[in-house]
């Protein structure tokens, strides 16, 4: 008597077909929500988008200010071998930038003198160190001991401490002129030997 097998493949009763039928039920399910899905969650973000671009953020209180880049004026007097050295050696060291002013172009002496932006900031290298009475103030800024003047436009640093006096003209405009020299110290540090004497108000 022949014998009659079935294969597994070809069996459409029992828990086969039922487990087929369950499958194609997820997957038309899956079919429908994905559609569904993507239509709310385009819904949600058209809703949380603002209807305008946002503005532009308004620059920066470190953003380089409009400024003149024509020649400052300035005097350049005659200096001695060693002082014309040192200048020479400082203006080399010198920022591009004193914060967010830009140097700029002098009139004469560019071995010796710099500016910076508009109004502008100076600085001036050799000539008479300040008198500086018993009384007075100096103030140590990066390891430089500065002594100030106050002018009716502006406040005149000159450095107290260095065998070349360096001298800064920062204009009323530039409030807290102290924090202005601060990258020019560093300059002065790397490239004018201290003096042998002191103002006693001067730090180490």
């Amino acid at each position: 008597m022949e014998e009659v097998t079935s294969s597994p493949a070809s069996d459409e009763s029992g828990p086969a077909r039922r487990d087929r039928s369950n499958r194609s039920a997820a997957l038309w399910a899956t079919l429908v929500a994905v559609p569904v899905t993507l239509a709310v969650a385009g819904f949600t973000f058209a809703k949380l988008a603002p209807d305008t671009p946002a503005a532009a953020p308004s620059p920066s209180a470190s953003a380089v200010r409009p400024q003149s880049t024509t020649p400052v004026d300035l005097p350049a007097p005659a200096l001695a071998e060693r002082p014309a050295t040192v200048c020479r050696a400082l203006v080399s060291q010198l920022p591009a930038t004193v914060r967010d002013l830009a140097q700029r172009p002098v009139t004469a002496g560019a071995e010796q003198n710099a500016a910076y932006g508009d109004p502008a900031l100076t600085v001036a290298c050799g000539g008479t160190p300040p008198v500086v009475q018993p009384t007075d103030e100096v103030w140590s800024v990066n390891k430089v001991c500065w002594h100030a003047v106050q002018e009716a436009d502006a406040t005149v640093l000159t450095t107290v401490d260095r065998e070349t006096p360096v001298r800064v003209r920062v204009p009323k405009q530039y409030e807290q002129p102290l924090q202005w020299v601060t990258p020019i110290s560093d300059a002065v540090v790397a490239s004018v030997p201290a003096a042998e004497t002191a103002p006693s108000g001067c730090s180490a």
